[in-house]
């Protein structure tokens, strides 16, 4: 497959740079994976539109203020966005300026509250960067970090929340869970009282998803490898919710890749999964996603699931009708 099978044209006005007021306001295109048939709705008749016993796969990641402003010990300011945990307070950044980060620069942010150390160069330009005492250094993050805002948004959060879901709890991600971002507390308290089955699964979204396909040919493309816990408990209601023949639909792509990894079995650890068209789903039967980048590996996946020409003409069709795109965007219920 080329790249550029994925290709459509989107007008840059519709990229939307501000989430909506509602989170449930959004609007909602369903698409029906086997026919290609599309609805046009809003979020909030998602209850409508599932069924008893279908079972929604919710990313309860939350996104860290992983965005820190700061300067080398020697001058001049440089910008690290943390992407992953590696262990024993080391982290994978991106850093800006690249070239001038060199192997042993010293870093600090926030007057000396938190000091680093860069350590390694790795594949793609990004750094293996040192931080002061764990406890500490978190603690300080959380005070000194901003919101690490994808290129395409220019405004300023006003409220940091935004980029959170109602649902997130475990702190570790690089960017939002977007898919998630429609929910309100009542919306899912009206899909459980109608029988939908919820659960969590974790997965700390990671530098895979700021990554473009840079090779030509798909199956050339390597993912990067992100963490994820699959729980016991989650597992068990997926696994019951599919014997039942209920749906089991990932919020996210982000939650499909996991699920997709583990098969449904209890297993934490790092998946760098990719689905492209002519992957076999084990598991996942439906996506509630938003509208992504082309040629990204998230409408690769979402064409895996849907049919490439079903993706694309849904695409064209909310382009038409003016659907918000990308994180702030507006939502697809595909099933």
């Amino acid at each position: 497959m080329n790249k550029s099978d994925f290709w459509f044209d989107l007008p840059g006005e519709l990229i939307a740079q501000t989430p909506i007021e509602k989170r449930e306001h959004s609007r909602l295109l369903r698409l029906d994976r086997q026919t290609g048939d599309m609805q046009h709705r809003r979020f909030y008749d998602l209850p409508g539109l599932l069924r008893r016993g279908d079972c929604l796969v919710l990313n309860d990641s939350r996104v860290m203020p992983a965005r820190l402003i700061g300067s080398k010990e020697t001058g001049g300011t440089v910008e690290v966005v943390l992407l992953r945990d590696t262990g024993d307070s080391l982290w994978e950044c991106m850093v800006r300026p690249g070239k001038k980060l060199k192997v042993g620069t010293r870093l600090v942010f926030g007057d000396g509250e938190i000091t680093a150390t860069v350590t390694e160069a790795v594949e793609g330009g990004n750094r293996l960067v040192r931080f002061g005492c764990d406890g500490v250094f978190r603690d300080a993050l959380e005070r000194l970090g901003k919101m690490p805002l994808p290129p395409y948004i220019r405004c300023e959060l006003v409220d940091a929340e935004r980029y959170q879901t109602v649902y997130s709890r475990v702190s570790g991600s690089a960017a939002a869970p977007t898919a998630g971002l429609h929910f309100t507390d009542e919306l899912l308290g009206k899909l459980g009282s109608i029988g939908v089955k919820l659960c969590c699964i974790t997965l700390h979204v990671g530098l895979g998803t700021f990554r473009p396909v840079k090779t030509d040919t798909v199956e050339e493309h390597k993912m990067h490898a992100e963490y994820f816990i699959m729980t016991d408990e989650t597992a068990e209601t997926i696994n019951r919710a599919k014997a039942e023949g209920g749906h089991i639909i990932a919020v996210g792509t982000m939650s499909c890749r996991a699920i997709e990894t583990c098969a449904a079995k209890p297993r934490s650890g790092f998946t760098d999964i990719f689905i492209y068209p002519g992957y076999e789903f084990k598991v996942v039967d439906g996506l509630i996603t938003n509208f992504h980048l082309p040629e990204s590996t998230l409408i690769m996946l979402v064409c895996a699931l849907a049919g490439r020409e079903n993706v694309l003409r849904a695409y064209n069709e909310a382009i038409s009708e003016c659907y918000r795109f990308y994180s702030f965007g507006d939502a697809m219920l595909i099933l």
